[in-house]
């Protein structure tokens, strides 16, 4: 659309696309993401797209958010990580 500020949307989400990148590089996850990308809305915002990934390497990503967040606020963080890994239990029962 004219007057859209794309690049500037794009731009960021190049930015963080790599940063994203760089630190599942170092996790040795980059295989599980290989469709990830930067895009941009036709709004101008910038998107990060992961593409598609298997189940295990989405539970993996959550697993490192909520890691992440543990290291925030600890008790919130326990509570949602025991949720995570009985869900995981529950899809891999089913």
């Amino acid at each position: 659309m004219p007057g859209v500020p794309y690049v500037r949307g794009w731009a960021q989400a190049r930015r963080s696309a790599g940063l994203l990148a760089v630190q599942l590089t170092a996790l040795g996850l980059e295989p599980d993401f290989p469709g990830l990308t930067a895009d941009v809305n036709v709004s101008g915002d910038g998107l990060v797209r992961l593409g598609t990934v298997r189940p295990e390497a989405a539970v993996m990503l959550a697993q490192l958010i909520l890691s992440g967040l543990a290291a925030q606020t600890p008790r919130q963080a326990e509570t949602t990580m025991r949720e995570a890994r009985n869900a995981r239990h529950d899809s891999s029962a089913a």
